[in-house]
């Protein structure tokens, strides 16, 4: 009998081992995103840090479609979030910190305790939705890790300093940074008054202007582009401009490249 208990004991332990969160990726650093922004504005990552064996780092943040928004940890922590008005847990970057140290401690990878919204009463300090931050920590450990860069992590931004007297806009740049590697760059405007939204929603809409003209698309097209050129090249400061910021170095943007400007400005911090 004693064998016997102490077998079932050995073999509960290991069972419990294993449904809390084995993680299976080896260590390294991990980043995911998701596939679009939200009916908020917002589009939530998480990075995701393995060392043996176990999860011994997360961050929860996001970036935004909104005017002139730096990532969602600052812009919850500037009070401009909104969260902590009806919230009694606080603002979106406290519970989002909560929700992170709630893993790290778990380790479940496999929780499923949520309700229909997504939310638990798990995790102390989160009242918010948490089944989409623990699907993409999922995500990201099913992934590749990033490689291993110079620049110091973060989500870095930078705004032009003057609306553009022809124009009215004023452009914007946030660029993130995880291993020291750039793995996303989000290129945006801000409208000198409330009349437009963000020159990214702008031009989605079709109401920027800029396709009837360009023959490399609408404006947030040949942004996309020069996107993915900031994130190809792994340094902005890479992409060769001539004096009036356009360039041959994208071949989807014929645009002037404002948006590589700024990010070469944001990431001083970084360097």
């Amino acid at each position: 009998m004693k064998r016997s208990f102490a077998f079932v004991m050995t073999l509960s332990l290991a069972l419990a081992g294993a449904a809390f969160g084995q993680v299976k990726a080896k260590d390294g650093v991990y980043f995911a995103r998701d596939e679009a922004f939200g009916k908020s504005g917002w589009r939530d990552e998480v990075v995701v840090a393995v060392s043996g064996g176990k999860i011994s780092r997360v961050i929860w943040n996001g970036i935004s479609n909104l005017p002139g928004a730096a990532d969602k940890k600052s812009y919850a922590a500037a009070g401009k979030y909104g969260m902590a008005k009806a919230a009694k847990a606080g603002e979106w970057d406290k519970q989002a910190a909560a929700a992170e140290a709630w893993l790290v401690k778990t380790q479940d990878l496999g929780f499923t305790k949520f309700d229909a919204n997504g939310r638990t009463d798990a995790i102390a300090g989160a009242t918010l939705g948490t089944k989409g931050f623990l699907d993409l920590v999922n995500k990201a450990l099913a992934s590749a890790p990033v490689a291993k860069g110079e620049l110091k992590d973060g989500w870095y931004y930078a705004q032009q300093k003057d609306f553009d007297k022809s124009s009215g806009w004023k452009d914007t740049a946030l660029v993130t940074v995880v291993n020291g590697t750039i793995v996303e760059a989000l290129w945006n405007g801000i409208y000198k008054d409330d009349s437009k939204k963000s020159k990214l929603v702008e031009a989605e809409a079709g109401r920027y202007g800029m396709s009837k003209a360009a023959k490399k698309g609408e404006w947030n097209v040949q942004a996309a582009a020069v996107q993915d050129a900031i994130v190809k090249t792994g340094d902005p400061a890479k992409i060769a401009l001539r004096p009036d910021t356009t360039s041959d170095a994208v071949s989807g943007a014929s645009l002037h490249l404002t948006g590589v400007v700024l990010a070469v400005e944001a990431l001083k911090a970084a360097r």
